[in-house]
């Protein structure tokens, strides 16, 4: 299989990396360097299978756009722009082709929502117990709260019918019943912590998830393009998680 990848920072050349050690060929990188010189064109992309796109939010969706209108499934990485997913998927579904983007390419992570989705179906039946979500990154991190704890807070909010509500930053006031907050910390050179705390009066239950390093999101990204390959329609990790 062939890939491209778009955005070659520390992501990139991870992926670089585990493409080589499974046998994935990468023919083609765009990256801030050449991506003038080298623009996502039908034939720059002549010989690719599925693009990879590990770049930024105020660029992701013009590289999106740029490699669907080729005819190119594409998996995307880059977070901060979900406010136009339905905006990608028109997209898609008019050429034909085939898209998956995660907030966390991590296979343990994305085994992990599937735990915290189990464990909020079972906490939503005993109203002592409150729940949270709480994540660190390191400090170059360009968005927060993370795309990963966005949407463990969905999950939550789609298992727990008592929460109603996403809140994130700082609490100007008392939290009601029906929010969740999700809390975020910048420092050092954490790949990323993600928990989720479920706390009564009698005692805590807390499911954590942490990323050691970046190889695990490359491995993910490696596995959903190999699952991608050939398919049309729109994806995420989850559909590659459960086939």
């Amino acid at each position: 299989m062939n890939v491209a990848l778009i955005g070659y920072g520390n992501m990139g050349k991870e992926v670089e990396q585990v493409a080589r050690e499974r046998g994935v060929t990468v023919v083609q990188i765009f990256d801030s360097e050449n991506i003038r010189s080298l623009r996502i064109t039908e034939e720059s992309l002549r010989e690719v299978d599925v693009c990879i796109d590990f770049s930024t939010p105020h660029v992701v969706l013009e590289n999106i756009t740029a490699a669907v209108d080729c005819g190119k499934n594409v998996v995307v990485g880059t977070t901060g722009w979900y406010d136009r997913l339905d905006t990608v998927r028109k997209l898609v579904e008019r050429r034909g082709t085939g898209f998956l983007y995660s907030p966390n390419f991590s296979l343990g992570m994305n085994l992990f929502t599937q735990m915290v989705m189990d464990g909020a179906r079972l906490f939503d039946r005993y109203p002592e117990y409150d729940v949270g979500v709480h994540e660190i990154h390191h400090a170059a991190k360009a968005d927060s709260p993370s795309g990963t704890a966005l949407a463990l807070g969905s999950v939550i909010l789609q298992a727990m019918r008592r929460k109603q509500e996403l809140v994130t930053g700082t609490l100007r006031g008392r939290i009601t019943p029906q929010q969740l907050q999700i809390s975020s910390a910048r420092l050092g050179h954490v790949a990323g912590t993600h928990a989720v705390i479920f706390d009564s009066e009698s005692d805590t239950v807390e499911l954590t998830h942490t990323a050691k390093n970046r190889k695990g999101f490359a491995l993910g990204a490696i596995v959903a393009a190999e699952w991608l390959k050939g398919k049309k329609g729109f994806f995420t990790m989850r559909d590659v998680i459960v086939q």
